[in-house]
């Protein structure tokens, strides 16, 4: 099986986290150093030892000078440090009774570290170099003088259970560490594979309509022909002569949207898409729908605070926005529509006075993908929202107190403004 090479910031993480825990390592080995002697009465070699401890103080400065700007680490880079880390800890022990001393099993946590972060063979490298400290410990060491076997015995006794509640802290903490970066890496990949699936719909979806509007170009065209006929026959009603003028006018107006899908298939640059203030603009996507629909009642609401953000016309969010008004006229009653801005966000919210969204949508409206309804399948929800997504913003849905749907829609001026314009 062909290892997979670990990230770089992982490995980066784990070394500051590994020279953080060292300078809490090497402070407690130096009131061991200084403090068994005095409280157990027992001769350690201390200059020797304090020596080892200095040289380990000193490399764990250096190297969190270089880890404070580094942006990236190896695997070996950490492979050496727990290395570093054993020897300096296999030199304390040979000064302090070898493989007698029972703080000798803290050679185990560097093996378990190495574990949770490096490639295979690298792990059994630093399991060899465990084993053979330890082993080379058994044979060549500073033997403690004690002069009780009895309390030889209790002070090893003793050893034991501080050996088992150190191990247990330091791996328990690099684990629950470990743990908590390798689920925000799991939320983080599952977050693009659902975005992925999104844009693959989108652009499914968009192939079609690339495609629908091919075909219904010469359906349209000869739509346009009759009603012209029709309009100027002499057998033809006012009344109804009124009705096929109004009909010219919306195959004219579908005829302008089909033609204009082959200039927006894909997203345009900023800097060749039409700027407009924000108010002008949402006024003329607000007018522009209202043509269109004759039949329903709206009202424009722009209360922004401050200097007007000059913002680039993007063809899509603007059709997002058309499919939220509609949705809201199929609801029932008026549609209110309130636009807001600030320094950072410019807000939207559209909000109808009909029966709502129900519990089900709104559980589901986070999710993909938007749940279907009896006025449609949601997809026109779905493009609203990769078109919001795709500016930085967020669309989220829920029901006004007094009653009605709403749609809140919170873009970011970073990502659609191109300036501000003062009153």
């Amino acid at each position: 099986m062909t290892e997979l090479p670990a990230d770089g910031a992982e490995t980066l993480t784990s070394l500051k986290r590994l020279a953080a825990v060292r300078w809490w390592v090497l402070a407690a080995a130096i009131l061991v150093v200084l403090g068994v002697p005095m409280a157990l009465d027992i001769a350690l070699p201390t200059l020797p030892m304090l020596a080892v401890i200095l040289v380990a103080l000193v490399w764990n400065a250096t190297s969190l000078r270089r880890l404070k700007t580094a942006t990236s680490a190896a695997p070996g880079e950490l492979f050496t440090q727990l290395c570093l880390d054993l020897a300096v800890f296999g030199a304390l022990l040979f000064f302090g009774g070898g493989a007698t001393n029972p703080l000798v099993s803290l050679l185990l946590p560097s093996v378990a570290v190495a574990a949770l972060t490096l490639p295979a063979r690298l792990v059994a490298g630093i399991a060899l170099l465990a084993t053979a400290t330890y082993s080379l410990l058994m044979v060549s060491f500073v033997p403690l003088p004690f002069d009780d076997p009895a309390r030889a015995a209790r002070l090893h006794l003793i050893g034991m259970w501080l050996t088992f509640v150190v191990s247990v802290a330091l791996i328990g903490w690099f684990i629950l560490r470990m743990t908590a970066t390798i689920r925000s890496r799991d939320a983080e990949l599952a977050h693009a594979r659902e975005q992925s699936l999104r844009d693959e719909r989108v652009l499914a979806l968009g192939t079609l309509a690339a495609g629908a509007a091919h075909e219904l170009g010469t359906p349209l065209a000869t739509m346009a022909v009759l009603a012209g006929e029709l309009e100027h026959d002499a057998e033809v009603g006012s009344d109804a002569r009124a009705d096929l003028s109004l009909l010219r006018e919306q195959i004219a107006h579908c005829k302008r949207i089909i033609t204009g899908l082959s200039e927006r298939a894909g997203a345009q640059r900023a800097e060749c898409a039409e700027r407009m203030r924000c108010d002008d603009w949402m006024e003329a996507v607000h007018a522009g729908w209202l043509a269109l629909r004759s039949d329903v009642q709206s009202t424009l609401e722009i209360v922004g605070a401050g200097a007007t953000p000059i913002v680039a016309v993007e063809p899509t969010l603007e059709q997002g926005i058309i499919n939220l008004l509609d949705n809201a006229a199929r609801a029932g009653g008026p549609v209110d529509v309130r636009v807001d801005w600030d320094s950072y966000y410019l807000k939207m919210e559209i909000g109808d006075h009909g029966p709502g969204f129900s519990a089900a949508t709104l559980e589901r409206a986070g999710h993909e993908p938007f749940p279907s309804h009896a006025a449609g399948s949601g997809i026109g929800l779905l493009l609203t929202r990769a078109a919001i997504e795709r500016q930085g913003g967020r669309l989220v849905l829920g029901n006004r107190a007094a009653g009605g749907g709403l749609a809140r829609v919170e873009l970011p001026l970073t990502g659609i403004a191109l300036g501000k314009m003062n009153e």
